[in-house]
């Protein structure tokens, strides 16, 4: 008997002497979110995809697809509805983003990734259920359905990562009732970065069009090479950060907070980390 305990207990010492070795030993990975612009106009996403496809290792694309959203429903004769920069899902609005963002930006960067030797998958959350949300309540503004993700489930994700898929993520989750709901990409990006941190040394990087947050708007050669919180703070309050920058900095900070090791927000161009801004927490 008492030899039994001692061989349990070394077992025991053993898994986790492994799993300590396992979380100090992450594996790299790179989680990209670009914007509409970048997927819709075909020049820039060759280019993107060229970038993207040298990446090495594990990583995972997460795009948007606004303009051509709007494109697609006025082609349908379905009016296109804004608010304070953010889309109104209505029903019929709802199968415009789903045919759009699940359809035909995904597959196209889809097919573009595979004529570049890399094995991606499409997928929006509700695919292995990666990513839960709940129905945005209703206050000042009905959103439609438009979705604020409450849980991310990784663990299938992760698995098809280590057998060196490479998943393209759409902005769309589910409610686990049946329901597709628009989700806003940066926050795809964000839970979606955090979640894999568990396994992963995760890199998240925000693209745009500019090269990073900019210290004058009106000069892309002013970019801030790295900021801190403190340094955030001071630059919303003088202006110089403003309007849909502080959610994406916001995000940022918050992802940083759950585990991923660097954030950067930088352009499609510099996808590699040799520029833009490094957000320090």
């Amino acid at each position: 008997m008492e030899k039994e305990r001692e061989e349990n207990m070394d077992i025991a010492q053993h898994n986790a002497q492994g799993s300590m070795f396992n979380v100090q030993c992450k594996q790299p990975l790179v989680v990209i979110k670009v914007g509409g612009k970048i997927v819709e106009e075909d020049t820039t996403l060759q280019r993107l995809l060229d970038s993207f496809a040298a990446i090495p290792g594990y990583k995972v694309l997460v795009h948007g697809g606004g303009r051509s959203a709007t494109k697609m429903a006025s082609q349908l004769g379905i009016e296109t509805k804004m608010v304070n920069g953010r889309r109104i899902t209505d029903a019929e609005m709802l199968k415009v983003v789903t045919m759009v963002y699940g359809g035909l930006v995904n597959k196209n960067i889809v097919a573009g990734l595979q004529a570049r030797g890399i094995n991606a998958l499409g997928l929006t959350g509700a695919d292995l259920n990666v990513l839960l949300s709940d129905k945005r309540p209703v206050k000042e503004v009905d959103y439609g359905f438009v979705g604020d993700v409450k849980q991310a489930n990784v663990e299938h994700l992760a698995s098809l990562i280590h057998q060196g898929v490479v998943p393209v993520m759409a902005p769309l989750t589910h409610d686990g009732k049946g329901n597709l709901l628009n989700t806003n990409a940066d926050t795809i990006a964000g839970e979606t970065a955090k979640a894999l941190a568990q396994v992963f040394d995760v890199t998240l990087v925000y693209c745009f069009e500019k090269p990073g947050v900019l210290r004058d708007e009106n000069d892309d050669a002013s970019v801030i090479p790295s900021i801190n919180r403190e340094e955030f703070r001071e630059l919303v309050a003088t202006g110089i950060i403003n309007s849909g920058m502080i959610p994406k900095l916001e995000n940022a900070f918050g992802a940083l907070d759950a585990g991923v090791s660097k954030v950067y927000i930088t352009s499609s161009t510099a996808i590699d980390g040799q520029g833009g801004t490094l957000m320090i927490p």
